[in-house]
This record gives C-alpha cells, structure tokens and sequence, in this order.
C-alpha cells in the first residue's frame, strides 16, 4: 500500500492528465484545430489557408458554402467546386465518411444525418467565388442535427469558418 504522500501525488497526476485529455478534444482547443486542418488537408483538396467555409443554419436545416479568399483564384475555386459536389452527391445517398474522417466518428448530429438521409432534400449548386450545399428538411430532429454538425465544423476549423448571416446555434452547441 502506497504511504499518504504518495497516493496524494498519483492522485494529482492523473486528475491533471485527465484535464489535459479533455482538453485536447475540446472542439475549442488549438490543439484540436490543428489535428483537425491536418485530417481536412487528407481530404479536401482545397487550401484552408486560400477559403473560408460559412455555415447558415436556418429552420429547415442550412447552408454550407466554401468561397475562395480570393474571388480571382480560378483553380481553388475550380478544387472547391469539384469537392462540394461530390460531397453533396455523398451526402444524399447517407455517406458522411469525409467529415467523419475530418471532425471524428462522434460528431454530433453525424448519426442522427445518417440514419435520416432520405428525409433531407440536398442540394449543390456552384457560386461566383465557389459553391454551396443546402440541407432542407421538416424533420425537427434532422434540423437539431444539422445545427449540431454545423456548430462543430464552426468550432473546429476556426479561424477558417464564419457563420452566414441567418446562423442559429444549436441549443446544446452555443458558444
């Protein structure tokens, strides 16, 4: 048995290890960001650092764009553009293994859009200086989920994202 002074300590250790993991999947940690810019850079074409992605949560689900920083940067628009539209055909068919792959397995409202895809009406359609894909639904839960899933992409690519001007946090999510 290990004398006071010792326990004490071990106790101590792995209370701070234990905050010291907790932040490091906190969606607010930089250290999160950075695991989270290197997946995206594994599987989106387009540089973070050259777009910003916007995200409108509305009643009926929302919106989620990818612009160029530079509207005369043809070829990020062009890598944007090929991107969101082969996500956009993805996501209709229930496929979110990408934005698994980026934010993790557990992202909130990950499952809920998976088992509720055929009731989200998916649409793609390019932009000036990118592209967009809408998600429209009249289910309630499929709409919580799409502002639960917009909320985390906002908190983990950070200084890359923005919200739209029509944006409403998930209850649970808000900042």
């Amino acid at each position: 048995m290990p004398s006071k002074p010792i326990t004490v300590v071990l106790v101590a250790a792995i209370l701070i290890g234990g905050a010291i993991a907790g932040a490091a999947v906190s969606g607010d940690d930089p250290s999160r960001q950075q695991v989270v810019a290197e997946r995206g850079a594994q599987v989106m074409p387009f540089s973070l650092d050259a777009t910003t992605h916007v995200f409108d949560a509305t009643a009926q689900g929302g919106t989620q764009r990818v612009v160029a920083n530079d509207p005369d940067d043809t070829r990020e628009i062009g890598l944007i553009r090929e991107h969101l539209r082969a996500e956009g055909d993805a996501f209709s068919r229930g496929d979110f293994a990408d934005p698994a792959a980026i934010h993790g397995d557990d992202m909130p409202g990950l499952d809920v859009l998976q088992a509720g895809f055929e009731d989200i009406d998916v649409r793609y359609r390019d932009l000036p200086d990118g592209a967009e894909i809408a998600y429209r639904t009249d289910n309630p839960d499929l709409v919580s989920a799409v502002r639960a899933w917009f909320d985390t992409q906002l908190r983990d690519h950070a200084g890359d994202a923005a919200t739209g001007p029509e944006h409403t946090s998930h209850p649970d999510q808000a900042d």
